[in-house]
């Protein structure tokens, strides 16, 4: 039995060998660079935050408000509205007598804004068409002199207020019906005390009359 050894390898043989080793590791390294799982993950890492690897963490809304101190928050200040002028019609179907429906109106018109201001108070008296005139001043008076009372005992400045009488002169309902009769429901409404606060009314300037214009000759 005859043995042969192997020859060994040319050169040209060899070189041939090694280009092809190397085109094999191209292609593979190829593929693995085209598969996607193969990639890396694009996510960033927790640890990117700062350079000591503490993650960075965005303030919530709340967070950021929390950190404005209180002490320097200011609030918008309150504009009061000004006083309004009031008019209002007290009731006084029985006479000068100031009752619990009077009362009731006037306790309104002292918690009022207008009772603050230094307005003058005006109280005008007004009767039905029942007796003459002069004796429906008189009760007219009478009863606008009885709310001034009232008032004045409650802690109102009597130089504030200013008593009118008007007697039967200005009625807010009918004092007799078509027929004739007496009107009772309107008699009554008649019968009271119109209060009205309000600013002073401006006193008109006075004009001066400019002289009359003497014609050239």
């Amino acid at each position: 039995m005859t043995f042969r050894t192997a020859r060994p390898l040319t050169s040209a043989l060899a070189l041939t060998l090694g280009a092809l080793a190397l085109s094999a590791c191209e292609v593979r390294r190829d593929g693995a660079e085209g598969d996607p799982a193969a990639e890396p993950s694009a996510e960033p890492d927790a640890s990117e935050g700062t350079a000591a690897g503490t993650p960075t963490q965005t303030p919530t809304p709340t967070q950021t408000a929390s950190i404005i101190r209180e002490d320097l928050a200011t609030e918008a200040p309150e504009v009061a509205e000004p006083a309004e002028p009031i008019s209002v019609i007290i009731p006084m179907p029985d006479g000068a007598e100031v009752n619990a429906a009077a009362q009731r109106v006037l306790v309104n018109v002292l918690s009022s804004d207008a009772m603050d201001e230094n307005w003058p108070i005006t109280l005008s008296g007004h009767t039905d068409s029942s007796g003459n005139d002069q004796a429906n001043l008189r009760a007219s008076r009478a009863r606008a002199e009885a709310v001034a009372a009232w008032l004045v005992e409650y802690g109102v400045e009597d130089d504030r207020i200013e008593v009118i009488a008007f007697g039967e002169q200005n009625p807010v309902a009918p004092n007799a019906l078509p027929d004739g009769t007496e009107n009772e429901r309107g008699r009554q409404r008649n019968r009271r005390v119109e209060l009205r606060i309000a600013p002073p009314a401006r006193p008109n300037a006075s004009s001066t009359p400019r002289p009359a214009r003497t014609p050239a000759n």
